[in-house]
Formats: structure tokens, C-alpha cells, sequence
């Protein structure tokens, strides 16, 4: 790895195909997830980019040099809900406070422009992610055991006062 800084940058267009494949990838290797949640996830990403209001929607990739490191995305659920979305990290980056800098940048974002909550949704399994999650004041609403792209997953809804 090189020794040049992670910067936080805007989601560009150009990120787009990189995102959809890296959650297919990763979500397959890592969770057993089938061909149905690479498309799931460039559905999320061309309707960002078509309908998105930059003044309280906004998506960031991490990035060393020209490398892709992970993303997080704040769109909004209403006009005081936030939902954070797509956050991933690449696995050579994790335990590093990776996480942690998306997560602050996208709950500062959420705060700024005026919501008062923010919400996401996750799998139990992901038990990395809902330990940050809880560490940063969000509480577990709602688990529910469901068939998603050919596995069984338990789904979790949490949400955070901002």
C-alpha cells in the first residue's frame, strides 16, 4: 500500500460502475449474495445521479492516489430524515478509522443541511458496521429474518438522533 493520504471526495458519474461492481463483488464473496444485488445497487446509484438534490443529498468515495477505497452516500427519506446509504469498504481498509471518517463526514453533512435524524438499513451479519453504527449513537429499531438475494438474512432498521 502506499503512503498517500485517504481524501473524502464527491461521488462523480464515473464512480458509478466501479460501486455497482464492488457490491456485487464484495456482497457475493463476503455474504453469499446471488446476481440480483450488483443491478439493485446501479438502480440506487443512476437514480442518485438523476434526481439527487445536491443542497441535501450527497454521496463520497474514499481515495488514495487513483484507488477506490469505499463510499457512503446521505439521500433523503423526508425532509427531516436522512438515510444513510452504500457504504462500503474495501477489506484491506477496515479496522483503520476508515469507517469512522465516512460516517462523521456523512452524519456532519446530514446535521448541516438540517435533518434531525438519520436511519439505515443493514444485515445483523455485518457485525463490524453495527458496532461502529452503535458506538455512534445509532439504536437498532426493528430485525426481521428474510430471503434477499438468495440468502437468508436477518435485516435491521437503525436509526440515530442528530
Amino acid at each position: 500500500m502506499s503512503d498517500e493520504t485517504i481524501i473524502l471526495r464527491p461521488f462523480r458519474a464515473d464512480d458509478a460502475a466501479w460501486l455497482s461492481q464492488r457490491h456485487g463483488a464484495l456482497y457475493a464473496e463476503q455474504d453469499g449474495f446471488d446476481e440480483t444485488f450488483e443491478p439493485l445497487v446501479a438502480g440506487i446509484l443512476a437514480g442518485f445521479l438523476k434526481e439527487h438534490d445536491p443542497d441535501c443529498e450527497r454521496g463520497w468515495i474514499a481515495q488514495r492516489g487513483e484507488e477506490r477505497l469505499g463510499s457512503i452516500f446521505c439521500v433523503r427519506q423526508d425532509a427531516e430524515i436522512a438515510k444513510l446509504r452504500l457504504f462500503l469498504l474495501e477489506p484491506k481498509v477496515r479496522g483503520q478509522g476508515l469507517g469512522q471518517r465516512l460516517l462523521s463526514q456523512c452524519m456532519h453533512f446530514a446535521r448541516e443541511v438540517g435533518y434531525k435524524r438519520m436511519t439505515l438499513w443493514t444485515h445483523e451479519s455485518h457485525r463490524a458496521a453495527c458496532a461502529l453504527y452503535q458506538r455512534n449513537g445509532f439504536t437498532c429499531l426493528s430485525s426481521e429474518a428474510v430471503h434477499s438475494f438468495g440468502v437468508d438474512l436477518v435485516e435491521q432498521t437503525w436509526s440515530v438522533t442528530l
